[in-house]
């Protein structure tokens, strides 16, 4: 690293006899004494200004900056002034390529990080920053589920300073940072009994709805935006290629989540019960863009229709299909008169892929198989949802045991026939 220090009080110059004499400059007196000045690594000259008497300092600093330069820990003091607004909003522009996930990430950041710490320069944050900011947080939402989630997205932005050298060490990973805890929470499926009294007090023309999400697992977009051409009858198999989706009010055909392509067991009552639907209710052909509301625009023949011939638009079903036929099937209360229906987020549509995967795991399907036809990303995640839907050791152990005296032909004998058989 070059660097010197100018003393911008005297200057040098050369006397009558050629003898170097140091003489006052225009600026004697006036202002910041001397400036350090160095090279950054993208080739573009630094300085940092000190007070008269305050060489002895300026000296210290740019050994520092030598110093954070060979270990790889320099930071432009001059671009680290960016507040973290301005970093985290270029930040969430090209952070994912999932228009939903950085609208999600934009939406967090901006109602519950930028009006407590979006003013602060990115190189002035310590964990005691994040700390306080946690604790207003935790005042403003109640849920540490969803606490954890804006906690992340704050976290992965000032990763991406670092990374981008404005900024040392991420505040958010210190030791005396606490992360808010995930809510502990349990999925509880719903009994057969639920399921089909909630399908029986759908719309008839959308009743098929609850076979495909709790037959195959389907979720709510790839059931709404199931085609004609993803259903194979006589192989028995859903090709699920795509979903019907929701991006800034407007409506797209796009991959399934995670661009997770998949191919789901179709069984043969649900098979039927798709069939028997199709008869009733020929498909509708849509035209939507593809993947975001200026892409392509493509066709698909929809399966399922809304109720103005068209396709079926979420927030509607929701309100006024669905939650009425939870009510019916006793799972919500009924409101009030002039009340809307409260909200009911684990009895969503969802809750038919968790009573899915309910039932193929106490038929024994493995957790890698469930986790494929759910179109999980990682097998991890599944185990970790449904675990305790899971048969448990000590119900194998039972069921091995009364095997083997089942198989001895003789249920008197005790262990030792057992053994011999």
């Amino acid at each position: 690293m070059a660097g010197h220090i100018q003393d911008r009080w005297y200057k040098t110059e050369t006397g009558p006899s050629g003898e170097p004499r140091r003489v006052k400059t225009s600026r004697y007196g006036k202002g910041m004494r001397y400036r350090a000045r160095y090279i950054g690594p993208d080739g573009t000259e630094k300085s940092q200004s000190f007070p008269d008497k305050q060489r002895r300092l300026a000296e210290q600093w740019l050994t520092q900056i030598k110093a954070d330069m060979s270990r790889g820990q320099y930071i432009d003091q001059r671009a680290a002034r960016i507040t973290f607004q301005e970093f985290a909003e270029k930040w969430v522009a090209t952070h994912t390529t999932e228009i939903n996930s950085r609208e999600a990430a934009e939406r967090r950041l901006r109602l519950h990080a930028y009006p407590y710490i979006g003013t602060r320069p990115l190189a002035s944050f310590q964990p005691g920053h994040i700390r306080t900011w946690l604790g207003e947080l935790e005042a403003q939402v109640p849920a540490s589920s969803h606490r954890r989630i804006i906690f992340g997205t704050v976290s992965a932005a000032l990763s991406a300073a670092v990374d981008d050298s404005l900024l040392s060490k991420n505040p958010c990973l210190a030791r005396s940072v606490q992360t808010p805890k995930a809510s502990p929470s349990r999925v509880t499926p719903w009994t057969s009994t639920q399921v089909f009294s909630v399908r029986s007090a759908l719309p008839e023309h959308l009743r098929a709805t609850v076979d495909v999400a709790g037959g195959c697992g389907l979720r709510q977009g790839e059931v709404f935006g199931l085609s004609d051409d993803e259903l194979d009858y006589e192989g028995g198999w859903i090709a699920v290629r795509h979903q019907l989706k929701r991006i800034r009010g407007k409506f797209v055909f796009a991959p399934p989540k995670g661009g997770k392509l998949r191919d789901v067991p179709l069984p043969r009552a649900v098979a039927a019960a798709m069939q028997a639907h199709s008869k009733a209710h020929p498909t509708i052909k849509v035209t939507l863009p593809w993947r975001t509301p200026d892409g392509p625009a493509i066709t698909k023949s929809l399966i399922f229709s809304g109720r103005t011939g068209d396709f079926v638009r979420v927030s509607y079903f929701d309100d006024f299909m669905w939650k009425p036929a939870l009510a019916a099937a006793g799972i919500i209360p009924e409101p009030e008169e002039g009340e809307r229906y409260a909200a009911a987020r684990e009895h969503g549509m969802h809750a038919l892929r968790h009573f899915y995967a309910s039932v193929l795991l106490d038929a024994g399907e493995n957790i890698r198989a469930l986790s494929q036809y759910l179109g999980h990303s990682d097998p991890g995640f599944t185990l970790r949802t449904y675990t305790h839907l899971m048969p448990t050791s000590e119900g194998r152990t039972r069921r091995a045991v009364d095997s083997l005296y089942l198989a001895s032909g003789n249920q008197d004998h005790g262990p030792e026939t057992a053994q011999a058989a």
